[in-house]
């Protein structure tokens, strides 16, 4: 059961896209669990089943993820596109990830990196993604005219390994150091079985965390990269910085 917000006034809610069936959970599984944790509802959009794995069928990466999901506490549905390794820029694609940010009405929007380096499906969800949330603003848009205008607060960027972590950002960096948050992310990356047999990716994920963690001072951190410059109402987000001075 979720645990009741501290505060009466509820926080926005946090949308996340991934291009597969367990991107979101190897790429910011932790942040995903520690928000949920909070208080936060979390949904998860999925692009594909991971239809073109060496290992583990469409139906068994779907439940998979259904399962992860549901140990993050967050909810979870898919938009299939184009198919696993064959997703394209289009219009369409955009359009229709722009109505499900005007559906959900998020504060808070988490897509895949635009790094080059990486499976192709991931920088091509993540400026899809981009583009929707700027489409989802316009309210003269017929195609979108079913669904009042909608503007998040902020687009973040998650990194599924360092090769996509984009080179000359800094990052801003979450703690998901707390035992329950490790706990439940870890859970949810093993519920990704069939993909274990490729590589230890809950170890490779883990050690990035523990490596961003370190750096920060903390037991385990995961980067998330701006779109667009953060804007506090104060000083106080700002109390601390990664380097201790």
């Amino acid at each position: 059961m979720k645990p009741s917000p501290k505060s009466s006034v509820e926080p926005p809610s946090l949308l996340a896209f991934g291009a597969h069936p367990d991107d979101i959970e190897f790429g910011c599984g932790g942040i995903i669990a520690g928000e949920s944790q909070k208080g936060r509802t979390v949904h998860l959009v999925v692009c594909s089943k991971g239809e073109a794995a060496t290992h583990g069928t469409p139906e068994q990466r779907s439940a998979e993820a259904q399962k992860a999901a549901a140990v993050l506490g967050a909810t979870l549905e898919f938009a299939v596109l184009d198919g696993d390794a064959r997703l394209e820029c289009r219009f369409e694609h955009t359009l229709r990830l722009a109505g499900i940010i005007r559906r959900l009405k998020p504060g808070i929007v988490l897509a895949p990196s635009l790094s080059e380096n990486q499976h192709p499906d991931h920088p091509k969800l993540g400026r899809i993604v981009r583009d929707a949330a700027r489409l989802a603003r316009y309210g003269g848009l017929a195609e979108l005219r079913d669904l009042p205008a909608h503007s998040i607060g902020q687009l973040l960027f998650y990194a599924l390994g360092p090769g996509s972590e984009p080179a000359g950002s800094q990052p801003v960096l979450i703690d998901v150091s707390a035992p329950s948050v490790l706990k439940a992310w870890t859970a949810a990356m093993q519920a990704h079985a069939t993909q274990m047999r490729t590589r230890d990716y809950l170890e490779l994920q883990l050690a990035r965390a523990r490596l961003h963690g370190l750096a920060a001072g903390v037991g385990y951190a995961q980067p998330l990269y701006p779109a667009d410059s953060p804007v506090f109402n104060s000083l106080d987000p700002l109390a601390r910085g990664a380097r201790q001075f």
